[in-house]
């Protein structure tokens, strides 16, 4: 039986990546984007891989998952988190592979020489200080909304410890699309992969997945658009793939 606070943790199911996971039960809870972000990254048979704002450590597991020879480091700054993140790694048997630092991306250069990892993620909070409603759940405006650290200093943090030969992907929302992209010509970040994220074919894009590269150059490719919807109403059959046909058990 997992370690769990009923009053204050859910166990919920990803059944179709045999995975269970701790969440607050008020905090913030994953939805979609990690099993998005997870399935655009395309993670590699041993790659090294590191997770900027692991949260309770989905989109780590995930990663361990897909590809079975795979390492990852789980980096999450707020302490509540980092011991969730903890847990269910326990509690997934992944402890041998999936790792979690507990600090802030702003501090990473200290933690970590340069050009560890072959495959950096993240979903960053996306939501400058002072914008959008504010959550009466502790724990979800860390999330949710820039504390220590912003959008350039994710980046930051994801170029030094990527390698030359790696990657760099992240889900964000549209609002800051531009800004990303400032962002990372400013740090010299190529690029490479672009996929908007929308509802349904007549919703205007919620999110975004993006593919970036140091020291490299390349064209930028805009893939497909990503459905959550299908035309019925129903989720859209890539959902469904990326989800293995299972239920998430989380919320949507």
């Amino acid at each position: 039986m997992p370690n769990l606070n009923s009053d204050l943790e859910t166990l919920d199911e990803l059944s179709g990546y045999d995975l269970r996971i701790i969440q607050p039960r008020h905090g913030y809870r994953f939805s979609v984007d990690p099993l998005l972000l997870a399935d655009f990254a395309g993670v590699r048979d041993g790659d090294s891989c590191a997770d900027l704002g692991t949260g309770c450590g989905v989109i780590a597991l995930l990663l361990a998952r897909l590809a079975q020879n795979s390492s990852v480091t789980a980096i999450e700054f707020q302490q509540v988190m980092a011991d969730i993140a903890n847990r269910n790694v326990a509690l997934n048997g992944l402890s041998e592979r999936v790792q979690v630092v507990e600090d802030d991306v702003i501090s990473l250069k200290t933690r970590f020489p340069v050009d560890s990892f072959d495959l950096v993620v993240s979903n960053p909070p996306y939501r400058r200080p002072g914008t959008g409603k504010i959550s009466p759940r502790a724990g979800r405006d860390e999330a949710r909304h820039e504390t220590s650290a912003t959008l350039a200093d994710f980046l930051a943090a994801a170029k030094y410890l990527v390698k030359p030969s790696g990657r760099i992907c992240l889900i964000y929302h549209t609002c800051r699309l531009a800004e990303l992209m400032a962002q990372a010509a400013l740090q010299k970040l190529a690029p490479l992969r672009l996929r908007m994220v929308h509802g349904n074919s007549s919703m205007d894009a919620r999110m975004f997945m993006i593919e970036l590269a140091k020291g490299r150059t390349g064209e930028l490719k805009v893939e497909p658009p990503l459905l959550v919807r299908g035309e019925c109403g129903g989720y859209s059959e890539e959902k469904l793939r990326i989800y293995r046909k299972q239920g998430l058990g989380a919320g949507d």
